[in-house]
């Protein structure tokens, strides 16, 4: 068997590569190549996805966070809640902004433990980020009831969870502002850095268009300090067909993960499963191994399967977050997320012989 990869891009775009590369032309042969018609189409399509009334495209899914925070006016003093065990960028977009992460460890699903939330609010809290980590969605109900009593903003991290819904409703729809990041290897990848925010409020639209464009509504009037962040016409236009097809991208991935769930038996493997009134698009399919996930990287590894850890260092032990002053033992749960969680190959066009091979050989590990 030839090297299984744990996530490509490359058949991904061969099953439509036609339809990109017309695109691509498209747009080049246009001479227009940044916040043109193609911008402006994917921002609606997108909205009208997500069923929001705006989209804002932006350049990256770090710079939708933090413009996300800075255009709410949250700033040093204030603390932003946020679960533990998320990918660093999302604690970034709080921190950028100057403002204070406060951590609530993951549920069993990996998404924030909605239960842990109220005893970590303050009187300097200003909002909840909730990360819809993996693909799932968070409990969304309990997380509005809570930012409607304590008047809080409720920033949503979607960069996994294109797609994905609770209760019926597509993430990115619940809060003041959803986030977005179309890296490649996501769910709906560009070819590229690109990213956007989904939201309801017209003047937190404007106000994102503003701060994406040099702090500019009108071209040479700057109005604040903002940043160069726009969404490009050749990222938009490519973003476009995959959107057509992300029902098709999700339903494929759904169906790798029910096939690893049918399949693996291995008694050392705690498999993933998915929330009451929860949808997964599975980003990624994440099992858990206590006390030989090492190993087991390792065993596959030797067998040509590439795995990740997503993620090996919680960000409140990483060395950029050294000043919060927190130490090992402080979030045991995310902790051990961190040392036992391995993320299987998941990626469009796998073959079942790929998929049948994977699971033969996480069948056959054992521990002497």
């Amino acid at each position: 068997m030839d090297r299984i990869m744990q996530s490509r891009m490359d058949r991904g775009f061969m099953r439509h590569q036609e339809e990109y590369e017309n695109k691509a032309l498209q747009v080049l042969r246009s001479g227009w190549y940044i916040l043109g018609k193609e911008v402006e189409s994917f921002e609606k399509e997108f909205a009208e996805y997500v069923g929001t009334k705006y989209s804002v495209g932006l350049a990256s899914g770090l710079d939708a966070l933090w413009l996300a925070f800075r255009v709410l006016g949250i700033g040093k003093g204030d603390e932003v809640i946020v679960q533990g065990n998320t990918y660093i960028a999302s604690v970034m977009g709080i921190t950028i902004n100057d403002a204070t992460p406060v951590f609530v460890e993951p549920d069993p699903y990996y998404q924030i433990d909605v239960s842990k939330i109220e005893e970590k609010i303050t009187d300097k809290t200003r909002a909840i980020l909730v990360v819809h980590l993996y693909g799932q969605a968070a409990r969304m109900d309990k997380v509005q009831e809570l930012c409607k009593k304590y008047n809080l903003k409720l920033v949503e991290d979607c960069a996994q969870s294109h797609g994905a819904c609770f209760g019926g409703r597509m993430t990115g729809s619940f809060g003041d502002i959803g986030c977005f990041s179309f890296y490649p290897s996501k769910n709906m990848g560009a070819f590229g850095d690109a990213g956007a925010i989904t939201t309801d409020d017209p003047e937190l639209a404007r106000l994102m268009k503003i701060y994406r464009n040099y702090g500019s509504e009108k071209r040479y009037h700057n109005m604040v300090v903002g940043a160069n962040s726009r969404l490009d016409e050749m990222q938009a236009g490519l973003l476009r067909i995959r959107l057509k097809y992300i029902q098709e991208i999700n339903s494929e991935r759904a169906s790798i993960a029910a096939r690893y769930s049918e399949g693996i038996n291995n008694p050392l493997v705690i498999k993933p499963s998915v929330a009451e009134g929860s949808e997964s698009v599975w980003h990624q399919y994440v099992i858990r191994v206590p006390k030989y996930r090492d190993a087991l990287m390792k065993y596959l590894d030797k067998n040509n399967i590439t795995t990740i850890i997503h993620y090996p260092i919680p960000p409140h032990l990483s060395e950029a977050y050294s000043y919060l002053g927190m130490k090992k033992g402080d979030l045991p749960i995310t902790e051990s997320c961190a040392d036992e969680v391995l993320s299987l190959p998941i990626y469009g066009g796998m073959t079942s012989e790929e998929m049948d091979y994977i699971i033969g050989c996480i069948n056959s590990f054992k521990v002497e």
